[in-house]
């Protein structure tokens, strides 16, 4: 017991500045990512465009500009978040309007917005999500007991989704719909509201859900393919074969870095969607287990960083934080589920690992905004806010009620 305790002290960031292990999952998973990248690209980059580290070296910038976009993050006080975050909802909206006229069509989806001046095309479902979550912990700071207590305090952020749902899947973006929705009714579900309510509103979501999917040919064609992938291996079931193929191969300790065949054009997608599957391949189930230990650890301190902020009593800041993990987390869920056959084939990324500049700049901002939520809590915690004695000493405090001010 007391080698245990000594570890969990030598272990604890509670004295540091920061998480420490919050930064170092990130940073590791950029890293393995980018490693990744280089290893899944070389053959289709060098068929596509003659330089076999074409993709390597656009995701190193991607990177970079990700790391900038992160410090500048982290500069920004929570209050500039918490005050603007309607206006931050508004502008998403109007992209997601906007995308629909002028986007770029790829692939049957028009998600991409080519701004001069951007060396990548913004995704922009993927600011779409920043956004959301900015305003929803502003609006269940401002609205809390009401949130708990009436129906209307809990539909209407629900309600601001529906908009955002329709215009998602008329680019069409199912996948983001789904872990956009998965992040509202997790904050409402964090912020306290009544089990109740949940039961019948993901009833009524699950039926739209089912129709949704079942409406478009392809959609449909996605979930039988899903069922039984072999069955059509070279048609509609082929993204999902060559994937289990890719996992197979990788065994205990995988084929070696670069060692991969399934991404030698076997495998759509393989440093985008597909890129654990090379991954698994590569590294084997040890290197597998590793990166999804890497975004474990993530999610749990984003978890805990948002409990240290409710405890203390800044609701914005532990709201955030909340949101920020279930986006994270449903995504990189979905990402692996889909590329190991346990979900519908789905066009997600994997968050701060994938190929995508718009992907990887919000991931880095999210952690950013991660960082200052548990940097201003660590600081108002050494002012002596009214709970600091419980968070210090670990003990459970009462769940916020009214606004904090």
């Amino acid at each position: 017991m007391m080698r245990v305790a000594r570890l969990r002290q030598r272990l604890s960031t509670q004295e540091h500045p920061f998480d420490g292990w919050l930064v170092f999952a990130s940073l590791s998973l950029m890293l393995i990512g980018w490693v990744m990248v280089t290893s899944a690209s070389t053959g289709v980059a060098a068929a596509l465009t003659g330089n076999p580290w074409y993709f390597s070296q656009r995701h190193a910038l991607f990177v970079t500009l990700a790391l900038v976009a992160a410090g500048l993050t982290l500069r920004a006080p929570l209050a500039w978040w918490r005050a603007n975050g309607p206006f931050l909802l508004l502008v998403s909206i109007a992209l997601l309007v906007l995308v629909l006229f002028i986007g770029r069509e790829v692939n049957g989806s028009r998600r991409w917005l080519s701004i001069p001046g951007i060396p990548f095309n913004l995704q922009v479902s993927e600011v779409a999500k920043l956004c959301l979550i900015a305003y929803m912990a502003g609006y269940l700071e401002r609205f809390l007991p009401e949130v708990r207590r009436q129906w209307g305090a809990f539909l209407r952020p629900l309600l601001v989704m529906g908009v955002i749902a329709v215009l998602l899947i008329l680019e069409p973006d199912y996948g983001a719909v789904v872990v956009m929705t998965g992040c509202v009714m997790g904050m409402l579900l964090m912020a306290g509201a009544p089990w109740g309510r949940f039961v019948l509103i993901l009833g009524g979501v699950g039926l739209l859900g089912f129709y949704v999917a079942i409406a478009e040919p392809y959609r449909l064609a996605r979930l039988t393919s899903f069922s039984d992938p072999w069955a059509d291996q070279f048609a509609s079931g082929y993204q999902l074969t060559q994937a289990l193929i890719a996992y197979g191969r990788g065994h205990w300790l995988g084929m070696g870095l670069g060692n991969s065949v399934q991404k030698l054009f076997y495998l759509p997608e393989a440093h985008t969607d597909f890129v654990f599957a090379v991954l698994a391949e590569e590294l084997g189930l040890f290197g597998a287990i590793g990166v999804v230990g890497l975004f474990a650890l993530l999610i749990y301190r984003a978890m805990a960083v948002g409990r240290r902020a409710e405890l203390a009593g800044l609701a914005f800041a532990a709201y955030v934080s909340y949101g920020i993990a279930l986006v994270i987390g449903t995504q990189a869920f979905i990402n692996i589920a889909v590329s190991t056959g346990m979900l519908p084939t789905k066009g997600l990324t994997l968050p701060l690992l994938s190929y995508g500049g718009s992907s990887l700049l919000v991931s880095a901002m999210m952690v950013a905004l991660l960082l200052r939520a548990d940097i201003e809590t660590r600081q108002a915690l050494r002012r002596g806010s009214p709970t600091a004695s419980q968070v210090t000493a670990g003990r459970r405090a009462p769940r916020l009620h009214g606004v904090v001010k």
